[in-house]
């Protein structure tokens, strides 16, 4: 049978490599950390398990699709619980918003802060909804390799609907006045890449992905969902290689026939990369193979960058629940230190994560896990000096909003930035969330997942389609395996004539 090789074993990479073993083909996937998981790694220290990327489990039935096509349920693979309230905002001067789960107390809350607005919220995540099921989940799973794939009457007739051309700040504003449910509306935009009057109201989906589908945990970690995808790839067959960093890519006469992997050459009949895009072209390929120049990489817009705190901390904290946002800070300001004008934010909002919260798996008893997550832009030179001030910036603020004391508890710190993405990914610019989502970035306006001069090199991963994110992640596993399968289908299907 032919051999699939897979660079990265990231959630895009595994996606792959289930599917190309789905369809009969050996498959290999090698991955430069000594683990797999790619971003959704974890670690433990001392007691405490970290997952050291993504922790919001959002679109269920993305990964429900998923498990679906091995014949599997997510509930065989993994034991979810709904959060409920799936997340805590902090605003300056005014007590914190839960954000419950159910939709009569979601309604009710909103009407609350803003009356009149329990009906507006009806009708924003009925179009949410719309855009969610037309946007999401029907242009999602198409290659963009041509603008001939959108060109079916479905999508001509919602064009309109899916709002492409206004963005998330003016649609969320038509429908909210309260600069707290704003806010909360426009919150997924800090990490979609651009400033909200630059993402389109498209993106409105995520709204109904986070309010109406909910907030889920995989009890034990989201690193959980990394060991369920593994276990169906072992079960199909598919062979990984740990520690084993790809050196470069063989080719001939416009083909790949190999790789070459700790200074061993590994034949194979197609190659799907999912580790860092540009990386793969610029450090694996000769000039004339590359799909893109060094100079359009330098143009793209990307999502941010993360300074990261992993905090074990010896005692139970109050005030926190496991999804914890800090927007007691000018949002507009940090938007543009990110995204108009990259620096070291002066006051930055910033994410808490304290699974201990759900999941007492993931600390000592009587202990509390805490991932804090500040987004910074992409390609600032980093400081571990730096590191500190945030470390001493957003405890200040952690510590007055709870009326606890957090600081003289920790018993383990680790500090992950852009120096280290670059590092363990390679990731361009030390990115963290991939390009953004500007329309001029979107479908076939992003980097695509076949090379234009290798016809059995295909790509993967969030720097191309559909984007960054867990579930667009597997998608795009999902269709660069597609698009290797039918390329060696068809060139089986030659062979044989």
């Amino acid at each position: 049978m032919p051999h699939i090789s897979i660079i990265g074993a990231g959630i895009s990479g595994i996606s792959a490599a289930c599917y190309a073993a789905a369809a009969g083909h050996t498959v290999s996937v090698y991955e430069k950390n000594s683990t797999i998981g790619g971003r959704a790694r974890a670690f433990d220290q001392g007691g405490f398990t970290f997952d050291m990327g993504p922790s919001w489990y959002w679109m269920p039935d993305i990964f429900e699709r998923f498990f679906n096509d091995f014949g599997k349920t997510t509930a065989d693979m993994l034991n979810l619980v709904k959060l409920d309230p799936g997340f805590r905002v902090f605003f300056a001067g005014s007590a914190p918003i839960d954000i419950p789960a159910g939709a009569g107390e979601l309604e009710a809350l909103f009407e609350s802060i803003e009356p009149g607005s329990s009906a507006q919220l009806r009708s924003y995540l009925a179009d949410a909804e719309f855009k969610y099921r037309h946007g999401m989940l029907a242009l999602a799973y198409r290659p963009s390799l041509s603008w001939l794939e959108f060109a079916d009457m479905s999508l001509v007739k919602n064009a309109a609907r899916l709002k492409m051309f206004s963005s998330i700040r003016s649609h969320v504003r038509s429908y909210f006045k309260d600069p707290r449910l704003a806010a909360i509306m426009e919150f997924p935009s800090l990490f979609l890449g651009a400033m909200p009057d630059n993402i389109p109201a498209l993106y409105s989906l995520m709204n109904y992905a986070a309010l109406a589908q909910g907030t889920w945990y995989p009890m034990g970690g989201m690193y959980k969902v990394i060991e369920a995808m593994e276990s169906i790839a072992l079960s199909l067959g598919v062979t990984f290689h740990t520690d084993c960093p790809v050196e470069s890519i063989t080719t001939t006469n416009g083909k790949t026939t190999g790789l070459t992997a700790k200074q061993q050459q590994h034949a194979c009949d197609a190659i799907i990369a999912t580790g860092d895009y540009h990386h793969i072209e610029q450090q694996l390929l000769q000039p004339t193979l590359r799909n893109y120049s060094a100079a359009y990489w330098d143009k793209k817009t990307f999502a941010p960058s993360c300074l990261i705190f992993y905090l074990g901390v010896d005692r139970k904290l109050p005030g926190l629940i496991h999804h914890n946002l800090f927007f007691d800070a000018d949002m507009e300001q940090h938007a543009a230190e990110i995204y108009r004008s990259p620096a070291w934010p002066a006051n930055p909002l910033f994410y808490v994560c304290c699974p201990s919260k759900t999941d007492r798996s993931v600390a000592p008893g009587g202990h509390e896990n805490l991932f804090v997550l500040v987004p910074v832009a992409t390609r600032l030179q980093d400081d571990p000096q730096l590191h500190e001030h945030y470390y001493n910036l957003v405890m200040d603020r952690i510590e007055k909003k709870i009326g606890a004391s957090i600081r003289d508890h920790i018993i383990y710190k680790r500090t992950y930035s852009i120096a280290d993405f670059t590092k363990d990914y390679n990731a361009y610019g030390g990115n963290a969330y991939g390009l953004a989502n500007t329309l001029m970035q979107t479908a076939v306006l992003k980097p695509k997942l076949r090379n234009k001069n290798i016809r059995n090199l295909f790509y993967a991963g969030q720097l191309t389609v559909p984007g960054p994110g867990v579930p667009p992640c597997i998608i795009s596993g999902q269709l660069a395996a597609m698009q290797a399968i039918k390329h060696l289908n068809t060139k089986t299907h030659e062979s044989a004539i």
